[in-house]
């Protein structure tokens, strides 16, 4: 179907790792299959559009990063849209439907998307289609896929209702009010119902034949799927041309000119200087302290500050995915991409973090993160380049919404990888140009500064959990940035006992753009400190700074403070232990409450606390007493899926119970401190 002219729309996407983006430009291709036609943009490209001006409907697509921030790419317009001089009829004009991403196992879920929506209705905006929250926690496209599906209706009323009476528009207007509001609250339980709502056949693939077998995997399915009629998605343009160059004499992509191009923003090479184990070798996990000498660069930092580590994907399934891809002989040779001529993709472009002439053990190894979970657009793709019937009606079914539930458990659920993919379907081979195209670019990891330059001048510490965990079929991973870094330590905790100087390896590293866990600057605040696990990484930092501030300031008055840390086992993994006993002795920590879930209560104490959120509870009058008539600073870092939470709502009853109230005014109390920067979260799933 042609576009018409009169069908155009804004689509504006504000992404942080490329969620966003991609979604929008699944809904700039369906547009153009459906007659529509999307003007699509950056929400950062405000050069070429203008929401001042613009009178057609308007779509958004926007992630949650951080603490419940807008990503990076929207600050400039969240900035500008935000000036409270603005009118109330500043957006009057505007007709909008928008889609939030984010993850539920964290606080201020979808809060990017929220906010947009709640400053255009506050500026007169109107939605033409109920806005969407997608929730990462349980996938993505259990609200993507029915709102994308439901966006064509919505649009084409709202395009209708240009041309007929007022009263019409109501009518539409209410309509897609009611399809928004069951998208906006999609769960697991309820898809199977709620897809119908939206069932569009995109293209049918034929019913397999019967398979005996009745356990499915991700390589096997089992009756009614193996034997149902398919509703597959559309194949996504291809739009990248890629030629292999073989590298005579020459070497390609050096790491140090090329890593600038893949990075956020100013790197710097800095060797470790220290390495420490901090739990016993038998505890449950494996916590390592890094020190950085940052004395020969420009680097600065505070305390509480985060910072980038730019780490590359393992050496070893970089190898693997050579071997099944059929490119270990070309493993050096440079790759040479431009967009395909009269490409029908819009926006088309070769990505910005692919240096040009990369050789193609570069791009697998720095550009692309192959760990990441396939998308079911990718897998529609990888149909194309698989040769076996068996294997293609696998890929359909998997990205098929009849196999729905199957993704979940076999591809989502399960944490599948690329790898995964070509071991699990070995005729299957796409190029690399395929995986350019669909993976998203490999993300530098963030971590917490565990000091005080104050305190050591030229250093930098952090602590992290060398992550480890099973692959769908059992084999044992770890984490490709902790697990990297643990290897490239290794001749250091080696040295620790062995009493030798060992060569200092060198880690990449940048300052990330916005950080907020910050210290107050009267250090006659008081502070309460919530950090069980790693999490206590931050307050080390925090002390240290108050410890050197005490001894330069004597006199100055300085205010309480408070750590709440928690941990398995006293004798395995007591992060810090000397250390925090030094603040208590010397006065900079006036409170340590300590607990070990793991660990026996003493016989003295059967109802001893086991998490951060029973001290707190015990500790009710005074965590009152310092946030309310004192005026203090709360930190909690840490898990977000449950400490986090957990200890929101055990704010939440305390409030209740020392204040009186309900539940709202106790949130409400809560939301003033967030915006008032007295409660400041550093979190993670």
């Amino acid at each position: 179907m042609c576009c018409e002219t009169n069908r155009r729309f804004l689509l504006l996407y504000a992404s942080q790792k490329g969620q966003a983006k991609a979604i929008a430009e699944e809904i700039c291709q369906q547009a153009t299959e459906r007659g529509f036609r999307a003007d699509i943009h950056c929400i950062s490209e405000s050069d070429k559009y203008n929401l001042n001006r613009e009178k057609d409907p308007v779509v958004i697509v926007t992630s949650t990063t951080g603490d419940g921030e807008p990503p990076d790419t929207a600050l400039k317009f969240v900035k500008e849209i935000n000036d409270r001089t603005l009118p109330q009829s500043h957006f009057s004009h505007l007709r909008y439907g928008l889609l939030g991403l984010g993850d539920s196992e964290y606080t201020f879920f979808c809060n990017g998307g929220k906010l947009l929506d709640k400053r255009f209705r506050e500026l007169g905006a109107q939605r033409f289609y109920e806005t969407g929250l997608a929730d990462d926690a349980v996938g993505l496209e259990l609200v993507v896929e029915p709102w994308i599906a439901g966006l064509w209706a919505a649009l084409s009323q709202e395009f209708a209702s240009r041309k007929e009476e007022p009263a019409y528009r109501d009518k539409t207007a209410s309509l897609t009010a009611s399809i928004g509001c069951k998208i906006e609250h999609l769960t697991l339980d309820d898809l199977a119902v709620q897809n119908g709502v939206f069932s569009e056949n995109e293209g049918k693939a034929t019913p397999g034949p019967p398979i005996q077998d009745s356990q499915p995997s991700l390589s096997r399915s089992v009756p009614p799927l193996s034997q149902s009629a398919l509703n597959v998605p559309a194949l996504p343009v291809e739009y990248l041309e890629m030629e292999l160059q073989e590298n005579i004499g020459q070497e390609s992509s050096p790491m140090e000119d090329s890593l600038p191009l893949i990075s956020e923003g100013p790197l710097v090479q800095v060797p470790v200087s220290r390495a420490v184990q901090l739990t016993r070798d038998d505890a449950a996990k494996t916590i390592l302290l890094l020190e950085l000498d940052i004395s020969e660069t420009t680097f600065s930092y505070q305390p509480g500050d985060a910072f980038n580590v730019i780490c590359p994907n393992y050496a070893s399934e970089v190898d693997e995915l050579l071997h099944l891809l059929g490119l270990s002989e070309k493993k050096e040779h440079l790759v040479c991409l431009k967009v395909k001529p009269g490409t029908k993709k819009k926006g088309a472009d070769v990505p910005g973090y692919i240096p040009e002439k990369s050789s193609v053990n570069f791009i697998l190894t720095w550009c692309l993160e192959i760990r990441a979970v396939p998308k079911k657009a990718f897998l529609r793709s990888l149909v194309e380049y698989t040769a076996d019937t068996g294997a293609k009606r696998r890929l359909q079914e998997l990205c098929s919404k009849q196999g729905a539930s199957d993704y979940n458990a076999f591809v989502r659920d399960a944490g599948v990888c690329l790898l995964d993919l070509l071991r699990a379907f070995p005729a299957c081979k796409p190029p690399l140009s395929l995986l350019i195209e669909h993976l998203p670019k490999l993300q530098a990891r963030p971590y917490s500064a565990a000091s005080s330059s104050l305190f050591q001048p030229g250093k930098m510490s952090f602590v992290f959990n060398v992550l480890e965990f099973p692959s769908h079929l059992g084999e044992q991973r770890r984490g490709v940035c902790t697990g990297w870094l643990a290897e490239q330590v290794v001749p250091l905790l080696q040295s620790n006992t062995e009493n030798q100087t060992p060569f200092r390896p060198k880690i990449t590293i940048s300052s990330r753009r916005v950080n907020t866990f910050h210290l107050p600057d009267d250090p006659s605040v008081p502070l309460l400190m919530v950090g069980p696990g790693t999490g206590i990484a931050p307050f080390v930092g925090f002390l240290q700074h108050r410890e050197k501030l005490r001894e330069d300031r004597k006199g100055s008055a300085f205010g309480e403070t408070w750590l709440f840390f928690g941990c398995r086992s006293e004798a395995k993994d007591y992060l810090f232990q000397e250390e925090l006993q030094r603040f208590v002795e010397n006065g900079t920590l006036t409170h340590l409450k300590v607990c070990f879930s793991r660990d026996p209560p003493p016989p003295a104490h059967p109802a001893a606390p086991k998490y951060v959120q029973d001290h707190l509870r015990l500790c009710s009058k005074d965590v009152i007493r310092i946030l309310l008539e004192e005026r203090g600073c709360l930190y909690v870092c840490g898990d977000a899926k449950n400490m986090a939470k957990d200890v929101n709502d055990t704010l939440v009853n305390i409030l209740i119970t020392e204040r009186g109230g309900d539940k709202l005014g106790a949130l409400k109390t809560l939301a003033t401190l967030r915006d008032e920067k007295r409660y400041l979260q550093d979190i993670w799933a």
